[in-house]
């Protein structure tokens, strides 16, 4: 117990016991601008289930990563699969989409095993061969739990697994050449997508010549309304635009210090939707009622959070750590990063939760568990089963 005391990571314990605070009090405070008495008591949940996924944190971190990778790997992907084809046949429909089964939402445990399963591939001495043959086999891992994702549909968490999964295989060793070649294909191909969507809504285009070039953008058509807000932020503020609109009014009107805890204007108001207002949007609630002050508070823990995850990574004496721990530190910073950049404007908007501070228990208990296990890495980094 001492030695494993000694590798214990602090900063990243620490960190994301604060993060889970601030993200109780802004859960309070979102809850509480909202008419329903269900919403009230919200912070109640997110307490209660960090208590718990405390507990999971530390049986995971005291148990070495290697044997639960050896023994959850496999299984934990082929269950992550069952449950993703079942929440397509059984689950809910919530906003539009399929995502929860009975009280969870298996596409966010799912990324969990998918890093698992990819650490522990790229880490076994099995795949001696580094070149095209693994980078199908990987493809084919990330690929089918990725299009069960997409089926949902749920464009926004496959899009998270994307940088971790590829700077995975990069550092893996895992056709780098290829690798290079398809990431400046999928740039090549986002800019031309946002091109053509640019061209087709500018309010001089004929609607002939836009039905024309529609037919090859690979996008429902929220999805391309969602990204011809952010091309015309200001064209259509009362309806397509009204979310991003009010939630760059709720971060700006916070100033330097804030407006206090629980005093948010846009958010008591209900200019911020209420139905986004704890969940992808609470960047926005949290801003206005922090201000700078306190939003840079936040951004300086989520960075206490990842760098701790790659020093960790670094610090690993197996492939297998290093790769866990890199691809669970890229999730979490896909999800800090596309949440409070859609919420300035600077990507299109796609629901994505803020990690820590959106309501939401499945994904508070994956990140928790996904924490757990960097901190197994840095505990047993000089072990050997």
């Amino acid at each position: 117990m001492k030695n494993k005391l000694k590798n214990f990571n602090f900063f990243l314990f620490g960190s994301m016991l604060a993060l889970i605070a601030i993200g109780t009090v802004a859960i309070y405070s979102a809850g509480h601008a909202r008419s329903e008495m269900i919403f009230h008591g919200m912070w109640i949940n997110n307490l209660s289930t960090a208590i718990f996924g405390l507990i999971l944190y530390f049986m995971i971190a005291m148990t070495n990563y290697r044997k639960i990778l050896d023994f959850f790997s496999v299984p934990g992907y082929v269950l992550a699969i069952v449950l993703l084809i079942a929440v397509l046949i059984f689950g809910s429909t919530v906003y539009g989409g399929k995502r929860w089964l009975w009280f969870f939402q298996p596409s966010e445990i799912s990324k969990l095993f998918i890093i698992m399963a990819l650490s522990w591939m790229l880490g076994s001495d099995f795949f001696k061969k580094r070149g095209f043959v693994l980078f199908l086999i990987c493809a084919a891992v990330v690929g089918v739990p990725s299009l069960l994702i997409l089926a949902e549909p749920d464009l926004g968490t496959t899009l998270t697994l994307v940088p971790a999964t590829l700077l995975m295989m990069l550092v893996g060793r895992v056709w780098r050449r290829g690798l290079v070649v398809i990431f400046t294909i999928g740039a090549i191909s986002s800019a031309a997508i946002l091109g053509a969507v640019y061209e087709a809504e500018k309010p001089d285009c004929p609607s002939q010549r836009r039905e024309q070039i529609m037919k090859y953008v690979p996008l429902r058509p929220h999805q391309i309304k969602r990204v011809k807000v952010f091309l015309f932020p200001d064209e259509d503020t009362l309806g397509a635009g009204y979310n991003l609109r009010q939630a760059k009014i709720s971060i700006g009107s916070g100033g330097y210090s804030g407006k206090g805890i629980g005093k948010g204007e846009a958010n008591h108001l209900k200019y911020l939707p209420q139905a986004i207002s704890m969940n992808d949007f609470i960047f926005c609630v949290y801003a206005e009622e922090t201000g700078f002050v306190g939003s840079i508070v936040l951004l300086m823990l989520f960075g206490a959070l990842l760098l701790p995850g790659a020093w960790i990574a670094y610090q690993s004496k197996d492939a297998t750590g290093r790769l866990l721990s890199l691809g669970i530190s890229t999730l979490i910073f896909a999800h800090v990063y596309i949440n409070i950049a859609m919420s300035i404007g600077l990507v299109p908007i796609t629901g994505l939760p803020l990690p820590f501070i959106s309501s939401g228990r499945t994904f508070l208990l994956t990140i928790m568990l996904g924490l757990g296990l960097v901190q197994s890495v840095s505990i047993h980094r000089e072990e050997r089963i």
